[in-house]
């Protein structure tokens, strides 16, 4: 018997449920959100009977812990808001349930996200004998597992690491975020930041840009961002001497977060309007485009990889590992777009790792610290082949 608790009913809790449905290593499933009509939604288009739903609010410990005392399961896959991950992983240590995440929390009131919260909590879970897995999206995620395959069967040393992420779909939308409008917004909008020489380096938001080629989609702007998966790949793998991660943006996009920003909509701090407090961002949140909505009409593919260079037997490699994931394939099965499916498979395949003995090590861990290989020996299977290049020009 292994039961297993979903938390979150977006475009990421959407495919998750979808994709742990189908695998028969989870005998009982529930999906829970501070909306249960939204988890119902989602059970009767996975269908078969195969999800139970439950409302909660996640921000709440005694709403969770008295969920899993009810539902008792095995592991917990939070995909919820990055703000929810300490009270849920508190519910888990008082209920001895195992966890695993997408994303870094990061409070509420402040856009910053680093894992020194979550790792803090490594020695607790470990007494308990609990294991906790964080960032098992694709970024963070499959690109840390990219990074420990290549190290375990490539390199002697990694040098120099560039994450790289492209989406070159298009939904038709003057302005819309992949996903959640407010996390999305509040990472964008911050300071950039990438690892060199054994120091961190910060620059201003999306100062730092260039053209990168990607597979079966060609040049695109990316620029430099700050993401969570550099913190734990620095410490993890001390041979790199540089480490960074690129997005891609398209011009309209960023006129429109320049405007957005400009006349306060992305403030975060809660301002007065007629007497009631709200949040600027927050707001615009409710009136943009659900990314969940976006996949009926998005067209074309993300591409999401690592570029890597270090050394093998004494000599200089470059080594290119990617997977391109297409919107429209992803709607057909899940009902959502490539964004959401790239972050909810591996989520679903990381449970399965657990469940199955895989990747089971009590304690606080990110994804590069657990066997690369049995994950990426399914990834393919479960929707998201990849690719490997040696040699190449890795143009960064």
């Amino acid at each position: 018997m292994s039961k297993v608790l979903i938390i979150g009913a977006g475009g990421v809790g959407t495919v998750v449920a979808h994709k742990v449905a189908k695998n028969p290593v989870f005998t009982e499933i529930m999906l829970a959100s501070r909306t249960q009509s939204k988890c119902d939604q989602i059970a009767a288009a996975v269908g078969g009977g195969r999800i139970r739903t439950a409302q909660v609010d996640a921000d709440d410990v005694s709403q969770l812990v008295a969920l899993f005392r009810s539902f008792e399961p095995e592991i917990v896959i939070n995909v919820a808001l990055p703000y929810q991950d300490l009270t849920i992983m508190e519910a888990c240590l008082e209920c001895g349930v195992n966890y695993l995440d997408t994303a870094n929390y990061e409070p509420k009131d402040q856009a910053h996200f680093e894992y020194s919260w979550q790792w803090a909590y490594h020695d607790r879970f470990r007494e308990k004998g609990l294991t906790a897995i964080l960032g098992c999206g694709f970024d963070p995620g499959v690109s840390a597992i990219f990074t420990a395959y290549a190290a375990k069967h490539h390199f002697d040393e990694l040098h120099y690491l560039d994450i790289v992420d492209c989406n070159a779909g298009n939904h038709g939308m003057a302005f819309a975020t992949n996903f959640n409008p407010e996390i999305n917004i509040r990472e964008i909008t911050q300071n950039g930041r990438y690892y060199e020489n054994g120091e961190w380096h910060t620059t201003k938001p999306l100062e730092i840009h260039k053209s990168l080629t990607y597979p079966n989609i060609g040049e695109r702007d990316s620029y430099l961002l700050y993401h969570e998966e550099l913190e734990s790949l620095v410490k993890n793998f001390p041979t790199l001497k540089r480490a960074r991660f690129w997005m891609t943006f398209g011009q309209e996009y960023l006129t429109h977060l320049r405007v957005i920003q400009n006349i306060g909509m992305a403030r975060i701090d809660e301002v007065d309007y007629n007497g009631t407090k709200i949040v600027p961002l927050q707001f615009l949140k409710a009136v943009l485009p659900d990314p969940k909505s976006l996949g009926a009409n998005y067209h074309g593919e993300t591409s999401i990889g690592c570029r890597i260079r270090g050394i093998k037997d004494g000599k200089e490699r470059t080594y290119y590992i990617y997977n391109n994931c297409d919107h429209e394939q992803a709607f057909k099965e899940t009902g959502t777009q490539a964004v959401s499916y790239t972050t909810g498979v591996p989520a679903a395949l990381g449970a399965a790792m657990y469940v199955r003995g895989l990747w089971k090590n009590p304690g606080v861990h990110n994804v590069e610290e657990f066997d690369p290989d049995p994950f990426l020996a399914e990834l393919g299977e479960q929707g998201l082949p990849w690719v490997e290049k040696f040699d190449i020009d890795l143009e960064v």
